[in-house]
């Protein structure tokens, strides 16, 4: 979402600034600016609404001079886009600051600020951060020093840069919840979201820890400090960059280096979108606390993957927040008479943002006027479902090549646990259960990169579906759907027929297809539905079925004659759906790969449908 850069250089910065915002855009933004210390010792401004050539154009009519500066992409969260309401933001002509990320205390803080005489002329929670730096300045007489007290009192997340007009060539940065990366030039430092943002300039970065507070000064001096304000050392790293998401880099497809991204792109799902113990409900949109607290029932329409997601999304939401909700396959939601209950909320899902069925969804849906608001998830900043939805969650999963979708599926999936977190706030979901979810977000990524590490024991477990024609997944609760998905992938890149059913449908008639020539691929998470779905695999191997088991390692299951087990990490049981969705990939993707198909790029199909 919202990009940050900085510099202090032995130069004029505006172009490096310039060219740092133009590397951001993909994060999906919908104003720029940014601002300089001139030779004259004053602060100077552009800002434009719209795309960066907007603000490049500003800047050719009106070019800022100066050795130190910031710069800013804004998605709109407080305030609409406007160029008053772009960053940076400055207080008195004194300082400017710009910031990603949500304050949660800002009504708070603007009251109290608006008593001392200070005027806004924005309507964001960020020209707080400005007016409370520079009262804090003129008291200390010290930029570093005032911006550690104003951070300290600032609750939500944040990435934050910030300069004064009384200290030349100092630009000061902190972050919390949201990435700031510094970048070590010769004799020059700079500040940015991404390293991307900067690569035109260094290869060499120190990414900041949360908590961290950063000062960069004339020379390239950088001191950091961390959350309790000591002297901070941190490693700084050559950035080993490449052709980025055009290449494959060391893996074979784009769809396996995609699988093995998940870790990291769930880790920027969740970035900027967590306080301590609780989600940010302002992430999705500046009206989503009071959109959500009328919010009586849910209607989730996608296709396909994103179909799934949904699917799953319904369990969580009605076990974490006591609101219904109806999953409707895009492609038929228009060619039905819908019962819209009152206050339904309308939810899509698209990796694109242009399918075509779910956009028609959306449109039908606005256009009859029945629903309370949309809520659209989606990967692809500017998309058109981006731009028609009320509000909107981007999943941050980046370049997604590969047709079959894998990154974007899972980053749905973790897109939708904070939609139901956020509702479930706003609903009164005790707090102990919002701190337990939240806590084991935190530490999902992890427990992603080490289901990945069964790569090689996945890849030999797949020559058992060499000679398969037909294939039988099976799951309960949460995780039929998940079973759908791994079906999916499979017949999508190995042209296996494969087909999914909740696992206590079996007796009542997909049993009968069982057979020594229909392997069944079931996953067991260590949840309340085990002893019933061990039940259905004992039905499986009386058969003469063999099985292949994604099981929780506390579980008990070992593999014998007709049953192979491979054992995945404990995972909170309503996360449990992200995690084993990952094996399924990995078993479709090696299948197909024994099975010599088109692994990026199968037959028939296309990355983004936008036809009907």
């Amino acid at each position: 979402m919202c990009g940050i850069v900085a510099a202090v250089a032995q130069r004029n910065v505006q172009n490096i600034l310039l060219e740092g915002l133009r590397r951001l855009e993909y994060r999906g933004y919908d104003s720029a600016g940014m601002a300089v210390r001139d030779g004259k010792g004053q602060l100077k401004r552009q800002r434009a609404v719209g795309k960066v050539a907007a603000l490049a154009e500003r800047l050719q009519g009106e070019s800022l001079v100066g050795a130190s500066g910031i710069a800013h992409t804004r998605w709109a969260t407080h305030g609409r886009p406007s160029e008053p309401n772009a960053h940076p933001h400055q207080s008195r002509n004194r300082l400017a600051v710009v910031h990603n990320g949500i304050i949660e205390n800002y009504e708070a803080l603007r009251q109290e600020l608006s008593a001392e005489g200070y005027d806004f002329e924005s309507e964001t929670d960020t020209e707080v951060i400005a007016h409370l730096l520079e009262r804090e300045s003129r008291k200390t007489g010290d930029l570093l020093t005032a911006f550690k007290q104003v951070v300290a009192g600032l609750d939500g997340a944040y990435a934050l840069a910030a300069m004064a007009v009384d200290e030349p060539n100092v630009v000061v940065g902190a972050r919390k919840g949201s990435p700031l990366v510094v970048g070590v030039g010769i004799d020059e430092a700079f500040l940015a979201s991404d390293p991307l943002a900067l690569l035109q300039v260094t290869d060499r970065f120190i990414y900041l820890l949360e908590g961290d507070v950063v000062r960069l000064s004339e020379g390239g001096r950088i001191e950091i400090f961390d959350s309790s304000g000591t002297v901070a050392e941190r490693p700084m790293q050559t950035f080993e960059h490449g052709d980025g998401a055009s290449s494959k880099g060391q893996y074979r497809h784009y769809m396996l280096k995609e699988i093995h991204e998940q870790p990291a792109v769930i880790a920027a799902a969740l970035e900027g979108r967590l306080a301590e113990y609780a989600v940010l409900v302002e992430s999705f949109g500046p009206s989503a606390e009071g959109l959500f607290q009328r919010v009586r029932n849910i209607h989730i329409v996608a296709c396909g993957t994103s179909y799934h997601a949904g699917m799953v999304a319904r369990y969580w939401l009605e076990r974490y927040t006591g609101v219904p909700v109806q999953v409707e396959v895009a492609s038929e939601y228009r060619y039905r008479q819908v019962v819209v209950p009152e206050d339904t909320l309308f939810v899509t899902l698209s990796q694109s943002g242009e399918t075509a069925d779910t956009l028609a969804a959306l449109r039908f849906a606005m256009e009859q006027g029945n629903y309370l608001g949309s809520l659209g998830i989606c990967n692809v900043p500017g998309s058109s479902l981006v731009r028609e939805a009320d509000l909107t969650l981007m999943t941050q999963a980046g370049p997604e090549i590969g047709v079959a979708s894998t990154k974007a599926f899972t980053t749905q999936l973790t897109a939708l646990m904070l939609f139901t977190l956020a509702l479930g706030r706003v609903k009164g979901m005790p707090e102990s259960e919002q701190s337990e979810l939240v806590e084991a977000l935190r530490i999902l990524p992890g427990q992603c990169a080490e289901v990945l590490k069964l790569d090689d024991a996945i890849e030999v477990l797949s020559t058992a579906f060499a000679e398969k024609q037909h294939a039988l997944f099976l799951g309960r609760g949460a995780h039929f759907p998940i079973a759908q998905e791994g079906a999916l992938k499979l017949k999508e890149i190995s042209y296996i027929h494969a087909e999914a059913y909740p696992a206590g449908e079996l007796k009542h008639g997909p049993l009968a297809l069982v057979d020594a020539e229909m392997p069944v691929i079931s996953v067991a998470p260590n949840d309340e539905l085990l002893d019933k779905l061990k039940s259905n695999l004992q039905e499986v191997r009386a058969r003469g079925g063999e099985l292949f088991v994604f099981a929780d390692e506390n579980v008990g299951l070992v593999p014998a004659e007709g049953i192979q087990v491979l054992h995945l990490p404990h995972i909170h049981e309503a996360l449990a759906p992200i995690l084993y969705t990952l094996p399924l990939q990995l078993l479709s993707y090696h299948v197909a790969v024994l099975k010599g198909t088109d692994v990026d790029q199968p037959r028939n199909l296309a990355k983004s449908v936008t036809v009907e």
